[in-house]
């Protein structure tokens, strides 16, 4: 197709003057997975002009039946750079900017973002979500998120103060987990549990899948030859280690060895080879088996903290050695009893039962190694035995204590806190499927979402005319696929922001500065200070609601007497979760950014500790490479934005009095005039429904009325009593 027939389709729907603006628009992408793939592809075709795409993960076998921009000669390559380069294919006219990185690093801050018109997520990723949530917010950028699992997904596109955020509703726990986070660099316990038990045991002692022909096919196709000759030894690596464990003539613990040096030294240093993987992260660490048993292995961790295995413990003078979960063993003893030797008691190894293990203890570095070779040993007999393929069962004491060994060994390499044999049985999931139709129904989704956005010109409007914000969101729609043959879309309209929310109810203010000559109380005075002159220049003008400002005038010219607010008295500072300041710790605000480790891409919250005003938060950005060196470190934004005044507490409810049980008759009761009427009735021995009342009711002034409840004998009783009408052994008494 030519260059101008590609555009014609395009620009039928969405018109000449829409789609010239797309031309113009910067998108940026985040994942290039499941969803990030076909989206990509969706916004070429439609022709979207400058896309930049950021992603951190590399391309993996497992990956391929879905992401079709990737290929098997793309194996264990950079997910962006790939996608970028196969999707150009689809629209020469588009630039698609690739980035190989982490979405969290420091050069990916608000003023970066500040420079696309729209952000698309296509993570699986709850951290790394929350972060682009927090950082659209920061920068006024439109955001559509987006997630699928298995037959379901979801789309919602998040404006900043005229939808819910990200956060607005809080996210349940993950119990299931993407493939790509497993299968990519860990960070979670259950990520190594998962790998464990849905990768490594299916590897080892699940079916043989020869890709023998399949890399032959792309060789004959004259795809990349190195590619293919790397993917041939590692899939020869794991034949060899899958003959060993099925063959009679291995001995004693050769077949769980070379596991353990492919999957923890070989597999990790092939890895590591990789550095702009780790340009960002702590890289993993490969184990080494023989120094694991003879309690001379060092993990880095502990080495850059000065604990050594094998150190001598200085009070009683036994050897100590350590586990790489914190834990030390004395005399050389592991937690379950054997010795550390330097080698494996080989019956041991084969029939070490699991229940010599505690559930509830936490492992050794040793001990872990000696299960794994245990549970190694023990699944390879049962296939010489005649067993074809084992699968894992959270039953199957044998799998178990493999999954459990497995998992615990990749956390120490990746420096993640392991986990006990019972909290692994508890955590062991399900991995969420995926489903390739419904990444294409979500991918579409998205792009119909960002058009609407896009046509409303949210940013230029909000920014243009503070005043006017009456953009039409009625097009934009929360959309759900669901299993619902009748309805099997739904769209909902979008919720306005939750006023209890922790992040998009801030106040964001992007500050540029030089954290190495930046005091961090000089800046947060310079924030209070811009904050009560901003305050003070809006009352003066008349009113301030356009800016964000809440209370109402009323309060607000009950303060302007002094021309000073009592706003903003005293404050705390906070990064992240630590605590910087507050009135009554005051050590750093002399010293600077840097050194309190705040710089580029951080958030500093400033909290009105009186709770008059919202928080304010301050990101950090870099100053400009003009900026005079005399001039102060730091530059304000202008205007400033205003921290809106929080609604004052409701009042507290009145207290009810205490629940009592002694029954009185009309006679003995107090009658309250200033309370609502109850509707509750009750049964009478004569078997009429007669209106009951609490005795805080109140009742009418018709003298009748009152004549008529006093003949009819009924009781009115305390609040808290009414609930006893519903009793059947309470009786009313006449």
């Amino acid at each position: 197709m030519t260059t101008g027939g590609r555009s014609l389709h395009p620009e039928a729907i969405l018109g000449s003057k829409h789609f010239s603006r797309l031309k113009q628009t910067k998108v940026l992408l985040v994942g290039a997975g499941g969803i990030g793939c076909e989206l990509l592809k969706n916004l070429a075709l439609t022709g979207f002009g400058h896309i930049t795409l950021l992603d951190l993960d590399t391309i993996d076998l497992s990956n391929l039946n879905r992401q079709f921009l990737f290929r098997k000669k793309d194996v264990k390559q950079s997910k962006a750079l790939v996608a970028a380069q196969a999707a150009s294919a689809f629209n020469p006219n588009v630039k698609i900017s690739p980035i190989h990185g982490n979405i969290k690093e420091a050069q990916f801050d608000v003023q970066w973002f500040q420079q696309f018109d729209i952000v698309l997520n296509a993570l699986d990723n709850l951290d790394a979500r929350r972060h682009v949530n927090k950082m659209c917010i920061a920068a006024n950028i439109p955001l559509v998120e987006s997630g699928t699992a298995g037959y379901f997904g979801q789309v919602q596109p998040l404006l900043k103060d005229k939808t819910e955020c990200f956060d607005c509703i809080p996210k349940p726990t993950p119990k299931t987990y993407p493939v790509c986070t497993i299968r990519s660099t860990p960070s979670q316990p259950i990520h190594c549990i998962v790998w464990g038990k849905t990768y490594l045991m299916g590897q080892l002692f699940g079916e043989d899948e020869d890709a023998g022909n399949e890399l032959d096919d792309a060789e004959k196709q004259g795809e990349n030859a190195q590619e293919i000759a790397n993917l041939r030894k590692e899939a020869q690596a794991f034949r060899t280690v899958r003959a060993a464990l099925r063959s009679p003539n291995e001995q004693g613990s050769n077949a769980a060895r070379m596991v353990f040096q492919k999957i923890y030294n070989s597999d990790i240093r092939n890895m590591l080879s990789m550095t702009d993987m780790w340009r960002a992260r702590t890289p993993p660490q490969p184990l080494d088996y023989d120094a694991i048993l003879e309690g001379t292995f060092v993990l880095v961790a502990e080495k850059d903290a000065g604990v050594m295995n094998g150190a001598s413990n200085a009070d009683n003078g036994s050897t100590a050695t350590t586990n790489g979960t914190g834990i030390a063993t004395a005399n050389g003893a592991t937690a379950n009893g054997s010795t550390a030797n330097g080698h494996v008691n080989e019956d041991q190894a084969k029939q070490q039962p699991a229940s010599s293990l505690k559930d509830q203890q936490k492992l050794s570095l040793r001990d872990n190694l000696v299960l794994f070779t245990s549970s190694v040993n023990r699944l390879a007999t049962r296939l010489q035995s005649g067993e074809d393929t084992i699968a894992f069962d959270k039953d199957d004491d044998d799998t178990l204590d493999f999954v459990t060994a497995a998992a615990n060994l990749r956390s120490v390499a990746y420096g993640i806190e392991g986990r006990t044999r019972w909290e692994v049985k508890e955590m062991a999931g399900n991995i969420i499927p995926a489903i390739a139709t419904t990444n294409a129904i979500i991918a579409g989704l998205i792009v119909l979402q960002a058009l609407h956005i896009l046509k409303a010109d949210f940013r230029k409007l909000t920014d243009a005319d503070p005043n006017n914000r009456d953009v039409d969101l009625s097009k934009l729609k929360n959309v759900h696929i669901q299993i619902k043959p009748a309805v099997p879309l739904s769209a909902i309209s979008l919720s306005r922001p939750n006023p209890n929310c922790g992040v998009c109810r801030d106040t964001y203010v992007n500050v540029l500065c030089d954290p190495g000559r930046t005091r961090l109380g000089e800046l947060v005075q310079a924030v209070v200070q811009s904050q009560k002159q901003a305050i003070l220049q809006s009352r003066q003008e008349g009113g301030d609601q356009g800016q964000g400002e809440q209370g109402g005038m009323s309060g607000e010219r009950e303060e302007e007497g002094d021309g000073e607010s009592e706003d903003w008295a005293e404050v705390s500072v906070y990064e992240d979760k630590r605590i910087l300041s507050d009135p009554d710790f005051d050590d750093n605000v002399e010293k600077t950014l840097e050194s309190l480790n705040v710089g580029r891409g951080k958030f500093l919250a400033v909290v009105d500790e009186d709770g008059r005003r919202g928080t304010v938060v301050v990101s950090v950005g870099v100053l400009p490479p003009n900026h005079p060196t005399d001039a102060p470190p730091f530059i304000l934004p202008s205007p400033m934005p205003i921290a809106p005044r929080k609604p004052p507490p409701p009042a507290p409810a009145p207290s009810t009095p205490p629940k009592t049980l002694l029954k009185r008759t009309f006679d003995e009761m107090e009658i309250s005039e200033d309370q609502e009427p109850s509707a509750k009735r009750a049964k009478l021995p004569g078997g009429k429904l007669h209106e009951s009342r609490l005795v805080n009711s109140r009742l009418p002034e018709s003298p009748s009325k009152r004549k008529t409840l006093d003949e009819d004998g009924v009781v009115i009783m305390d609040g808290p009593m009414d609930e006893e009408l519903d009793d059947p052994g309470f009786v009313i008494v006449q």
